[in-house]
């Protein structure tokens, strides 16, 4: 399967940074969002997103100029019929995405594959109604799309080998080291792990163990040591092996949280809107300067991430990874 063109339904935060990414690997992009202060605003992310690529990683500099003639705005989907591979990234929200899916349905040639980037919602859930449901599979981003080597690629019960194998190719043609996640479950690998960890931060908040600043800084100090180059089987590995784990894992499960319904801070903090550095609410609060500040120190330690990775563990195919 030959992808030349690709459509981008969404253009937030992440559906921008996909924009981006595939336009720095020469392919032609359509991008669809509904109000026209989104595409400026992708506009103007994708321009740095590609300016970054070429300062930062040796991308060409006639990017510069020649993405605008490979990328199309529209505010409808009606013309993705000229697309060879489909990635939503709409709100999350499974009536928003189905509305979405029957758009594409009528008007997308039978074969062209359809990626979900949601972050949780099962594939095989947004499968069941659909015309060819063994065109669709989840594809996770994160954020910065461009930069990072992160992609999860979601096997749905109904998704075909073809399908899959269509989405790998294309996800190691842009740089991406993906992630094959064979079985469909909700939140699939990297977000089933990250929730435990918030529920037993919140959960040890509440016991009074600790305040949220301290919480914070011995994750950052402990788990920033190494999560950069290993999982966590790795560094069991490193550190004592299963035979210690286990030993500790037995005493300490019992104390862990097994909540089932959310603790009353992060229902409190929903409750006044925390939306984090996007209003300046959330576990912290923060000036507009603050929350520039935040952002682009975690701007900065991506790119550092990434040039450690690409040292340490290059990706299996160098010949068609430029972020190297």
């Amino acid at each position: 399967m030959e992808i030349q063109t690709v459509g981008v339904a969404g253009l937030g935060l992440l559906g921008r940074g996909i924009a981006a990414c595939f336009l720095a690997h020469g392919f032609r992009v359509i991008g669809f969002t509904i109000p026209e202060t989104a595409h400026e605003e992708a506009r103007n992310h994708i321009a740095t997103a590609l300016e970054e690529l070429i300062v930062r990683a040796g991308f060409p500099s006639s990017l510069r100029e020649n993405w605008r003639n490979r990328y199309t705005e529209v505010s409808t989907v009606t013309t993705f019929g000229d697309c060879d591979f489909v990635i939503e990234s709409i709100i999350e929200d499974l009536d928003a995405k189905e509305i979405l899916f029957n758009q594409l349905e009528a008007i997308i040639r039978a074969d062209v594959p359809v990626a979900s980037n949601t972050s949780s919602i099962p594939i095989t859930q947004l499968q069941a109604r659909r015309k060819h449901p063994e065109r669709f599979l989840g594809m996770h981003w994160i954020e910065p799309a461009y930069n990072t080597r992160f992609l999860e690629l979601i096997r749905g019960e109904m998704t075909s080998p073809a399908t899959f194998e269509a989405a790998e190719t294309l996800a190691r043609h842009i740089g991406k080291d993906p992630s094959l996640v064979q079985k469909d479950v909700p939140a699939f690998i990297v977000n089933r792990l990250a929730y435990a960890v918030y529920r037993e931060a919140l959960y040890t908040l509440e016991l009074g163990v600790a305040d949220i600043e301290t919480i914070d800084r011995s994750f950052r100090n402990a788990f920033g040591l190494f999560a950069a180059i290993c999982g966590p089987f790795r560094w069991i590995d490193l550190t004592g092996g299963p035979a210690l784990y286990g030993r500790i894992l037995k005493g300490l499960l019992p104390s862990l949280s097994d909540a089932t319904e959310l603790p009353q801070t992060i229902k409190t903090l929903m409750e006044e809107d925390a939306r984090g550095i996007v209003n300046g609410r959330g576990f912290y609060n923060y000036t507009e300067e603050e929350a520039m500040a935040w952002e682009q120190l975690l701007h900065e330690h991506a790119w550092k991430v990434r040039a450690l990775m690409d040292e340490y563990f290059p990706l299996k195919d160098e010949a068609t990874a430029k972020l190297t």
